[in-house]
């Protein structure tokens, strides 16, 4: 899997970063032209990092359409995986205010690099990011192996058990298969997030604090959620949602049969009862 080696500094004032994404200012920001699809860099050239093949609790989310305002996953992991992603890059004594902005930091910028690909629909980079320097010329294409892998933020968000594995199409079978291996550990230990997880379980949402203040799971399942529920009129019963998954067209490939299918196909509601019928790595979702 060759990736494009990018050289730079992560910068957190003034900006929210949280368990899966941080801001990063290229060395050259020319590089990003590098990139098939593009990131949409601020005047200095830094842009917004997706973390690859990981997805940490929300801090804060506001859905479309409706007035549940902005909310968060419970917190204690939320901020966890957030303080965690900080602490691996370097940063220390982080000051935030009552809207995650970070207000101060020291150092108040680190040095790091990471490997990327493509950006999002949103212009953010997918990347795996690491801390300090890289011996390999910037700009370079660099063969991305699982040892490599591991010394990703990427990798140590998902080892200390503050991220669920969330797979689109376009990561290569070989690493997704070590971060398979990672979350299976670590589920089996019930490290972080994994002792609280009701995904698979499931749960009764009884209350939109149910999900934001009680309820830890999967985030993607998360934002759908509460995507519908901005637009249920203050209501939680849960009679629409499926319906209402069908209409966003999130496609999946279900491992390791190769079914594609709908998000909406491993969602199972019963009542006011949810779960995901099927492992969080056992999914691979499909680009939009």
């Amino acid at each position: 899997m060759t990736m494009t080696l990018i050289q730079g500094n992560f910068k957190i004032i003034k900006a929210a970063p949280d368990g899966d994404s941080i801001r990063f200012y290229p060395n050259n920001p020319e590089l990003w032209e590098k990139l098939p699809t593009r990131v949409r860099p601020n005047r200095a050239g830094g842009a917004q990092l997706r973390l690859d093949s990981i997805d940490s609790l929300e801090t804060h989310f506001q859905a479309k359409g409706g007035s549940v305002g902005m909310q968060h996953q419970p917190l204690e992991f939320a901020h966890g995986a957030a303080s965690e992603l900080l602490k691996f890059f370097g940063f220390k004594k982080v000051t935030r205010n009552d809207n995650e902005i970070v207000t101060a930091a020291e150092p108040e910028e680190v040095p790091g690099f990471i490997l990327t690909r493509f950006a999002d629909a949103y212009g953010r980079s997918i990347a795996f990011a690491f801390k300090g320097n890289s011996e390999q010329e910037d700009g370079s294409d660099i063969y991305f192996d699982k040892s490599l892998l591991k010394k990703s933020a990427n990798y140590h968000i998902l080892n200390k058990g503050l991220a669920y594995p969330t797979f689109y199409s376009k990561l290569y079978p070989d690493i997704r298969k070590e971060l398979i291996n990672v979350t299976e550990k670590v589920r089996k230990e019930k490290k972080g997030l994994w002792a609280s997880d009701k995904t698979n379980k499931g749960f009764v949402l009884e209350e939109l604090e149910t999900i934001t203040e009680n309820i830890v799971i999967l985030p993607k399942l998360f934002r759908r959620l509460l995507g519908y529920l901005a637009i249920n009129d203050g209501s939680v019963e849960l009679g629409g949602f499926l319906k209402y998954l069908k209409s966003l067209d999130d496609r999946i490939i279900i491992l390791p049969q190769g079914h594609v299918t709908g998000f909406y196909f491993v969602v199972e509601v019963d009542g006011q009862n949810l779960k995901l019928t099927t492992q969080p790595e056992d999914l691979v979702f499909i680009e939009k």
